[in-house]
């Protein structure tokens, strides 16, 4: 009997973070923090084309309804996998890419919503064609290149928490009010804190604490507007071509597939850098599964009236700063957006989260990312090789879309469409730099499992505080004692 707990413990301990499958409560609340973390990412695209295309508000919300269904059901396929073929069965969080909302809204603009449909169809069909070969590009993307390009996506999706700081985009009026700075200060000192006093399940969901609190706060200063929760409806299952019927003309489709090429890139980088932090090598017979969970997520939606889907980098960083690496918590969320999606309800009332209080959180999740990315740097051999360069190269030519968004404009808008995306420029930089720069070391393929990161010992800061308390109080009972031999002296 002792042999037999002994063998089931082992094996307990031998499963890999990644398949790791935790307590039910736990998984719900981590499945809900991933959720929160992703929720405003993915309702952004469907209201901005919808009001571009002019759906009044009701249709918008029940094409958010029907993207948050879809998107739960793309995130469970990707994180379980289905067969040989689909699904990568990493961590990953499935969403509308923000990659394609500038094309979306010109072809909306244009064509209208079955306009939109019928290019978006298309593209994923493309991609289910592309993903067998472009996943074989892995050996194109050594170290270097990947821990390069992980870093350009956390530094590039910053000005996306700036622009939550502020209360939302710098063009609306009383943007980078002083309340929305301090309640966006109050909710990163909250997660920090609780992130590095507490331990176990409270310190995986430091993020979801932060939100919670710092929205109560907000309501304790201004009123939330309940005004959407009352006008969508409590139950809503998608229906098939909503709004139009989708539309097949060659110029959007031409031009949304071409975005789908940078949409396959950064996807393949937010896989390649999850697998680094669980622990898991990302092969291309991965990185095609994983191709081919966007490419028919988004074939399908583009029935619905709904926008290409890729991996949300927010969450990468999500699972980099709590530590939770189990792919069934994200299986967790995809039920938990399931479920918005159905009861819309529920998803209007995580729209009351104000953005300063996203925006708080951001910081530290796509400050993850990067830190993702460095840590990946961190080893890369530098000596008798040309990656200090390759690495310069990616981040600085990378950065400028970024950093002068308006370098760009002369450009026909073809062009620009690839040139607005600095991680397009980058993963493009990092690859040629690499090819040319170190000559034949790309087609070295690195077969080594990356090892997972330990989680940081929450009692760490905890005991510092503790011994610095006692070190103040040690020397304040030496200068009580000291004050009365003092004043006996001065008698």
């Amino acid at each position: 009997m002792k042999d037999i707990v002994n063998s089931a413990s082992s094996n307990r301990n031998s499963t890999a973070p990644v398949d790791e499958i935790l307590p039910v409560t736990q998984m719900i609340l981590y499945g809900l923090q991933h959720v929160l973390v992703m929720y405003a990412g993915a309702v952004a695209v469907p209201l901005v084309v919808g009001n571009a295309v002019g759906l009044p508000p009701e249709h918008i919300i029940l094409l958010i309804s029907a993207d948050l269904f879809i998107c739960g059901t793309a995130t469970i396929v990707q994180s379980l996998g289905i067969g040989k073929w689909l699904g990568c069965r990493l961590p990953l969080i499935q969403g509308c890419t923000f990659a394609a909302l500038i094309p979306m809204v010109l072809i909306g603009k244009e064509y209208g919503i079955g306009g939109i449909s019928g290019a978006v169809i298309v593209s994923g069909i493309f991609i289910l064609c592309c993903a067998p070969w472009i996943s074989k590009l892995i050996r194109f993307f050594p170290k270097v290149v990947m821990g390069s390009i992980v870093t350009l996506i956390g530094m590039s999706i910053m000005p996306v928490a700036g622009g939550w700081i502020g209360g939302g985009s710098s063009e609306m009026s009383g943007f980078g009010a002083p309340f929305s700075l301090l309640m966006a200060a109050i909710t990163l000192v909250i997660i920090l804190n609780i992130y590095t006093f507490a331990s176990g399940v409270v310190k995986n969901t430091s993020v979801l604490i932060g939100l919670i609190v710092g929205t109560v706060l907000w309501g304790c200063f201004k009123p939330l507007d309940f005004g959407l929760v009352h006008v969508t409806p409590w139950l809503h299952l998608p229906t098939l071509m909503p709004f139009a019927k989708p539309e097949f003309h060659i110029l959007p489709i031409a031009l949304l597939s071409m975005v789908m090429v940078v949409v396959m890139v950064e996807t393949m980088s937010s896989m390649m850098a999850t697998g680094d932090i669980v622990g898991k090598a990302v092969d291309a017979k991965m990185l095609r599964n994983g191709l081919n969970t966007c490419g028919i997520a988004t074939t399908i939606c583009g029935f619905f009236n709904l926008f290409p889907y890729a991996a949300f980098a927010q969450n990468v960083g999500l699972i980099g700063l709590t530590g939770v690496r189990s792919r069934f918590v994200v299986s967790v969320s995809g039920i938990i957006l399931i479920l918005m999606g159905v009861f819309s309800r529920m998803a209007a009332l995580v729209v009351l989260i104000p953005k300063p209080i996203l925006g708080g959180a951001g910081i530290v999740m796509f400050g993850m990312v990067a830190v993702s990315g460095i840590r990946t740097l961190g080893q890369v051999n530098y000596r008798n090789n040309n990656n200090g360069m390759v690495v310069a190269l990616t981040l600085a030519l990378g950065m400028m879309p970024v950093l002068v968004p308006n370098l760009f404009t002369q450009f026909p808008p073809v062009v620009q469409l690839f040139l607005h995306s600095g991680i397009t420029i980058g993963t493009l930089t990092a690859i040629v730099a690499n090819l040319t720069l170190n000559g034949s070391v790309p087609f070295r393929v690195n077969l080594e499992t990356p090892t997972p990161d330990p989680a940081p010992p929450s009692s760490a800061a905890r005991n510092m505080a503790v011994r610095t308390v006692r070190m103040w109080l040690l020397l304040r009972k030496v200068q009580n004692s000291k004050q009365p031999e003092e004043a006996q002296e001065g008698h």
